[in-house]
């Protein structure tokens, strides 16, 4: 497989993960620096990608510690693992707060089921003191856009594991690419 075969490939099945729920590139992991300089991680539905401009869509709510985290250091890792493939794809965040144009948007392709999962406590908060206030669970709704610059695609075989990076200016050509050690 070539390098640009790759490359359309990692984005083919990214796409297929924001699409259908089974796919193995659905459900991947977020990893940023907290506020006090930890690293930390999470897993988070893939809802949306942009082949053209390289990135990627997720959905949070904007209570985390994550969103406060994300606002200070935008810098990211997301990770996916399927079918002996690992994708990790480096980035920057873009936040859209509640009632933006882009989490309007979002809002509105959401099931009613999952909209009501941003009407409960923050996340993060003590079970043992449930919160009485009633809020509007629009409100707590924001949508992560992140914009790769870096895909590092690795193959795990029995024998030959394969290693490729791939990088993006910031309108989403691919810059440069190159085979590297795995």
């Amino acid at each position: 497989m070539s390098l640009r075969e790759i490359d359309t490939a990692c984005w083919q099945q990214l796409e297929t993960g924001a699409r259908e729920p089974d796919s193995g590139f659905h459900i991947l992991t977020l990893a940023s620096v907290d506020l006090q300089g930890k690293p930390q991680a999470r897993t988070l539905v893939l809802r949306a990608v942009d082949r053209e401009k390289r990135t990627l869509e997720f959905h949070t709510d904007m209570r985390s510690p994550k969103w406060q985290a994300l606002a200070v250091n935008p810098e990211v890792t997301v990770l996916g693992y399927s079918a002996k493939t690992q994708l990790r794809l480096q980035g920057t965040v873009e936040l859209h707060a509640a009632h933006s144009a882009v989490a309007e948007a979002a809002w509105q392709r959401l099931s009613h089921r999952t909209q009501q999962t941003y009407a409960g406590a923050a996340p993060g908060s003590d079970i043992g003191n449930p919160s009485r206030n009633i809020v509007n669970a629009e409100d707590n709704f924001g949508v992560l856009i992140i914009q790769i610059n870096l895909l590092d695609w690795c193959l795990l075989a029995r024998e030959n594991n394969q290693r490729a990076l791939l990088n993006y200016r910031s309108d989403g050509a691919l810059t440069n690419s190159k085979w590297v050690h795995p």
